[in-house]
């Protein structure tokens, strides 16, 4: 149901970005990374923002735990780590693998009914040892498997058609369009296909930063909890070990996270602060130093960030530089000692 009268879907245009991140090197800035961010305040204020955050984008999988709000309202009774796993971009490690045939299982449905696209798994090291076993491409590797899992449960429990659940039309994914428009607080702007096949919604940075902030302070009892608790309690599920996002929400108590493809992500507090980020050229290596970045600005104790403030530039072997964020979003407060 809807809380609040919508606003208008956000323009589509060529984003209005702006720097983010410098590459140093010597002292010298070798490169630049442009991107949009947005840091809320506890009562939704804007309390800082660079480059074009009320622009169409894709949130890709930073938009998952939205569309786990949303299957949990429509009845999914998943908790815990199943619930993380139904919002992970998993790397495919056989916990993901058995978890995602746990959800099929309770439905009484098998990896075929799953219509992702086949894929490796998306942690290098795991996936080296999948070729080396000769295992080819499969759509329980794939890093989606489990929120396509999912989709099919609560289809199953609701008498929806499965042979079509990715379909934009489909009883599933209206709902979860009507729940991204309620909890971003807008209008969808353009609807296409996301990489694993799934409707992927264009909305705003702000949209997004306003959803992230709404389930990070959902109370207890509500679909916006359980998302968020599954989420911070069980961060390697929603990702994999050693994964940035999962070390994020271990190093910041309370923090909810997730990240997507093309340098998107988002963070939020339980106080109701929130991020939300896009790096123009997709890059991983800007992205994580820009959160912590935000976050310090969302009044996260720096000291708690000093191990995202952006890999080191290495010259002859050695570290001659490093990624920081521009100084309109205060790298110094990163670098200052623990």
């Amino acid at each position: 149901m809807l809380t609040s009268p919508l606003a208008d879907a956000p323009a589509i245009r060529e984003p209005r970005h702006a720097p983010v991140a410098h590459v140093t090197r010597g002292g010298v800035v070798e490169s630049t990374h442009y991107g949009s961010v947005i840091v809320l305040g506890t009562g939704g204020e804007v309390r800082h923002h660079l480059g074009d955050v009320d622009a169409a984008c894709y949130p890709r999988s930073a938009l998952k735990p939205v569309q786990a709000v949303a299957m949990v309202r429509a009845g999914l009774p998943l908790d815990g780590a199943l619930l993380a796993l139904a919002m992970g971009s998993h790397s495919g490690e056989e916990r993901h693998l058995a978890g995602t045939r746990r959800i099929l299982a309770l439905a009484g449905l098998t990896e075929d009914d799953l219509r992702n696209v086949p894929d490796l798994p998306y942690d290098p090291a795991v996936r080296d040892a999948w070729i080396r076993q000769d295992r080819l491409p499969s759509r329980i590797a794939q890093n989606c498997s489990g929120k396509h899992a999912a989709m099919l449960h609560l289809c199953k429990l609701n008498g929806w058609p499965l042979h079509d659940y990715d379909a934009p039309g489909h009883p599933l994914q209206r709902m979860i369009a009507n729940v991204v428009e309620d909890l971003t607080g807008q209008r969808i702007a353009h609807v296409t296909v996301d990489g694993c096949g799934t409707p992927l919604f264009a909305v705003s940075l702000h949209g997004l930063a306003r959803a992230a902030a709404r389930i990070a302070t959902g109370a207890p009892g509500t679909p916006e909890f359980r998302v968020a608790d599954a989420l911070r309690s069980h961060p390697e599920m929603a990702s994999g070990a050693g994964r940035d996002v999962a070390r994020l929400m271990h190093a910041v108590p309370g923090l909810l996270a997730k990240d997507g493809f093309e340098g998107v992500q988002i963070a939020a507090l339980p106080d109701g602060h929130a991020v939300a980020l896009k790096i123009a050229d997709g890059a991983n290596r800007a992205r994580v130093p820009v959160t912590a970045a935000a976050l310090v600005l969302a009044g996260v104790d720096p000291r708690l960030l000093a191990g995202f403030a952006g890999e080191p530039v290495a010259g002859g072997g050695r570290p001659v530089g490093g990624v920081r964020p521009v100084a309109a979003l205060d790298p110094s407060a990163l670098l200052a000692p623990a």
